[in-house]
């Protein structure tokens, strides 16, 4: 899947993940956040907790499971986009996390499945962030 349809498949799971951390308390602060170093999907508040979330939606697990998609270059990219964030926002001294969702989303209209890792992995690269 590319283009259009795979970034309205992926809204799909966006809206979502956002729904499901809602009812767990999270506030949603951002979607689709973009710095010069890329995108995180959400960045929502648990408690005084700033959360960055990478949503990963598929429609099946035959090529993985969604959350192995996060690779260590992904996590890289993911460390330097929050950590600008937390410096625009000034935020540099309190805590953060990242955290994936992901999303099997069949295409036979069955129930989508959403499992949600937390702290799901630590920053890397350089720089500093608080976990």
């Amino acid at each position: 899947m590319r283009g259009w349809l795979a970034r309205t498949f992926g809204n799909r799971g966006e809206r979502l993940a956002a729904k499901h951390l809602r009812r767990q308390g999270y506030t949603i602060i951002a979607r689709q956040y973009t710095n010069r170093f890329g995108e995180i999907d959400l960045i929502a508040r648990d408690g005084e907790i700033t959360v960055f979330v990478e949503v990963k939606t598929r429609k099946s697990d035959a090529a993985g499971h969604p959350a192995e998609a996060v690779t260590a270059h992904k996590q890289r990219q993911l460390t330097r986009v929050a950590l600008g964030y937390l410096k625009q926002q000034r935020l540099l001294e309190s805590p953060a996390r990242f955290d994936v969702v992901a999303i099997l989303w069949p295409d036979d209209g069955s129930t989508p499945s959403l499992t949600h890792y937390r702290n799901a992995f630590a920053p890397v690269g350089d720089g500093q962030m608080f976990a």
